[in-house]
């Protein structure tokens, strides 16, 4: 009998609804791998009375030091300095083989920097601690999305598109998915009209020359007017996206997939995934968080260790 592999969860921001879908999900997950949960007994039971559930015998816990009092729908200091001790918990135990792959649940922005945390998120993180160009990939099967950018301001944007960091992000791009048929969108509406609405088209188009030159073939494709990119004909074609900026990718991919979708980050020596949601305060430990994206999350992490 093939043993199932181990899949360490860290639980994101204790006062949204990470915890409540680990235990709703939990028994879908153990079907086909083992969880490790990043928390202490003490902190669960906090949050499990608070949602008047049972915990499961088997869930099992890779013990985080720390504990406050949760306040459900809260942004605090606390609960983001708990939920990053999470996260790096379920890091180390994927770098030291004591698991094989990490998920990780949401955190809260605000409540990271409110503890001093030096990062913008999970994958900002990873990129430091690995000191690896970490690529954030969101999507499902019918339709995934690369982020060039990920959280950096809009007015910072265009100076980021440059030549050299553009060569380097399609060719990582490529050699962690396998993708032969990725569209690449332009920055500016209309793809820049030939440089009538701005120049940096010019620059991404000499990218793509350049890495399918090297992959002796036309891998990348174009780049794309954004306000036609994903109409049904494209996304007929296409599967791989690679955006300019965030909200350029996230806006259609939220808009057509947001249930089902996920986060995968790429060019990292661990397989880590995650949901493709917030910490949903408005609606913390009110029984009505879906876990449709934390499930389809562990799974893809199962089948990239394959």
């Amino acid at each position: 009998m093939i043993a199932k592999k181990k899949v360490a969860v860290s639980v994101g921001d204790l006062n949204g609804v990470g915890i409540e879908i680990a235990l709703k999900a939990h028994e879908a997950i153990r079907s086909f791998c083992d969880p490790y949960y990043c928390i202490s007994s003490s902190m669960l039971q906090q949050a499990s009375a608070l949602l008047h559930v049972d915990i499961p015998k088997d869930f099992n816990l890779l013990h985080v030091n720390g504990s406050f009092t949760v306040t459900p729908g809260v942004i605090s200091a606390s609960s983001g300095l708990y939920s990053y001790l999470s996260f790096l918990k379920a890091v180390q135990a994927t770098q030291t083989q004591r698991v094989d792959a990490l998920v990780t649940l949401p955190v809260h922005k605000e409540a990271w920097m409110r503890a001093g945390i030096p990062y913008k998120g999970h994958t900002d993180m990873l990129r430091n601690y690995f000191h690896h160009d970490a690529i954030m990939m969101l999507g499902c099967e019918k339709m995934y999305i690369a982020l060039f950018t990920e959280h950096t301001p809009l007015k910072e944007v265009a100076s980021a598109v440059t030549y050299d960091r553009l060569v380097a992000f399609f060719r990582d791009f490529i050699a962690a998915t396998k993708a032969d048929n990725i569209a690449v969108l332009g920055l500016n509406p209309h793809a820049g009209d030939n440089g009538v609405l701005g120049d940096e088209e010019k620059c991404i188009a000499q990218a793509i020359a350049r890495v399918n030159s090297d992959c002796s073939t036309d891998v990348l494709h174009g780049p794309l007017v954004p306000d036609t990119a994903f109409t049904p004909q494209n996304r007929e074609h296409f599967t791989y996206y690679i955006a300019m900026y965030h909200d350029q990718g996230l806006i259609p991919l939220k808009t057509l997939y947001f249930d089902e979708s996920i986060n995968v980050s790429l060019n990292l020596p661990i397989v880590r995934t995650s949901v493709d949601h917030g910490t949903a305060f408005d609606i913390a430990y009110r029984h009505i968080a879906k876990e449709a994206s934390y499930l389809n999350a562990v799974a893809a992490a199962v089948t990239l260790l394959k």
